[in-house]
């Protein structure tokens, strides 16, 4: 889906990430793991949530994780 054209917000956000076995966010240099997503919904979503209150893209649903935002030193290890 194209973050451009499809807005996501907190709820609807929540709606596809609480079933998740694991969430992954990169921002710049930190990447972070939740793995507890449903005990830690505050702290996933403040994480997860642009400044815009959107989804931060790129989100990717990979099986039952999410990866969402951007490091390149990530992404590098992730597709080996």
């Amino acid at each position: 889906m194209d973050a451009r054209k499809t807005k996501i917000d907190a709820d609807e956000a929540w709606g596809l990430l609480k079933a998740a076995d694991a969430v992954t966010v990169a921002k710049g240099k930190k990447v972070q793991r939740f793995e507890a997503v449903v005990d830690e919904k505050e702290t996933v979503l403040k994480q997860v949530m642009g400044p815009s209150g959107n989804l931060r893209a790129p989100t990717y649903r990979v099986k039952d994780q999410f990866i969402v935002g951007f490091n390149a030193d990530f992404y590098a290890e992730w597709v080996e």
